[in-house]
């Protein structure tokens, strides 16, 4: 039998080295009760786990055939040893590419309203209504260890899962670099398993941040994320980003799948701003005191260079346009001025314009 197995970044087989490694949580000073993993002496199996899931049984190896069962792979932030609130795990639950992760019974059912999508049987209950789950050990056969724990079956990969675990202890993964898509497919699994993802995404949080951090380069996909599960702030954290997409380019399949509310919301951040921008545009420079050497007609000239170049801005008023683009525009009309008064007058309207132009309100 081959007994290389390679390692990623997530996963690793439970060893001495474990306890050596950074984690996010504590690890209890009795190691007494972890196992090592060989293909000698495998990680929990069915001879000692109780299966609950009618999804997947696996029948428990008699002691001849532990030669030929291999180990499971097991999180290396949610393994035997990983303490929360002073308890030690006691539900596992195993993905669908057979990895598994320790977790807290009552922080899982705390956070689900559905008992972890009906995964987790009623009759696991100490009572009716309880948040705590009473793992009851069935019968071993003679020469087998007694279940300790209860295993369920997760129909997600190990990634997702990973996911939604850390969502649920309020953990970050950022250190596992998941993709935005593997995010927001965790994130759409939230439900599905009574988790309410307001609840696990709220500002500030590791995973908000996470998922506000591909705003830059996926703006419209985290926006429709955040749209689709009404995540308000997400939402707002990310629609300065949207200031430079096109309209004209949005597809039906965008907006069915951001809502009403939000295609309302980002259409009007981008109309209003762009209404903004002309109202601030239509003011020209103040004139001053005729002199000698600049009458008012003297001055017109000004105002009207002022309106063409305002109306070559307004033609194509875009809601991300920059300070930099509104002085270089407006700037070179100084050049053909001679009057000392006028050009004073239009450096402290552009100054004005610019000002006013970013306090303008850049999220919905």
């Amino acid at each position: 039998m081959d007994t290389t197995m390679g390692l990623d970044n997530i996963f690793q087989f439970v060893s001495d080295e474990i306890m050596e490694s950074d984690s996010p949580f504590q690890y209890s000073q009795d190691t007494s009760n972890l196992t090592d993993i060989s293909f000698q002496q495998p990680v929990p199996t069915a001879h000692n786990l109780s299966v609950v899931s009618p999804l997947s049984s696996y029948p428990g190896p008699s002691p001849a055939d532990n030669a030929t069962v291999k180990a499971f792979p097991i999180s290396t932030a949610f393994h035997p040893d990983a303490l929360w609130q002073s308890l030690t795990p006691d539900l596992i639950l195993i993905c669908s590419d057979s990895v598994l992760f320790h977790v807290h019974s009552q922080l899982v059912l705390q956070c689900s309203e559905n008992s972890f999508g009906s995964l987790i049987p009623a009759d696991f209950y100490d009572a009716p209504g309880s948040s705590h789950l009473t793992i009851t050990p069935s019968p071993s056969p003679p020469g087998r260890q007694k279940p300790t724990s209860a295993l369920i079956h997760i129909p997600e990969t190990s990634a997702v899962l990973n996911i939604i675990l850390h969502a649920i202890y309020g953990l970050s993964c950022s250190h596992y670099a998941p993709s935005f898509e593997l995010l927001a497919e965790a994130v759409d699994k939230l439900p599905s398993y009574g988790v309410n993802p307001k609840t696990c995404i709220e500002p500030q949080s590791h995973l908000h941040n996470l998922l506000l951090s591909h705003a830059p380069l996926l703006p419209m996909n985290v926006y429709i994320l955040a749209a689709r599960h009404d995540l308000y702030e997400l939402a707002v954290s990310a629609s300065p980003h949207l200031l430079s997409f096109q309209l004209s380019t949005l597809t039906d399949e965008m907006a069915k799948a951001m809502g009403a509310k939000y295609l309302r919301r980002m259409f009007f951040l981008h109309i209003g701003r762009a209404d903004a921008l002309k109202r601030l545009l239509l003011q020209s420079p103040h004139p001053h005191a005729p002199t000698s050497s600049c009458s008012f007609a003297d001055q017109r000239n000004l105002t009207r260079a002022w309106a063409l170049a305002s109306a070559y801005i307004a033609w194509d008023a875009r809601p991300d346009i920059s300070k930099g683009f509104l002085e270089s525009a407006l700037t070179p009309l100084a050049d053909r001025l001679t009057c000392e008064l006028c050009r004073k007058n239009l450096n402290d309207r552009i100054r004005d314009l610019v000002v006013q132009w970013l306090v303008v309100k850049r999220t919905i």
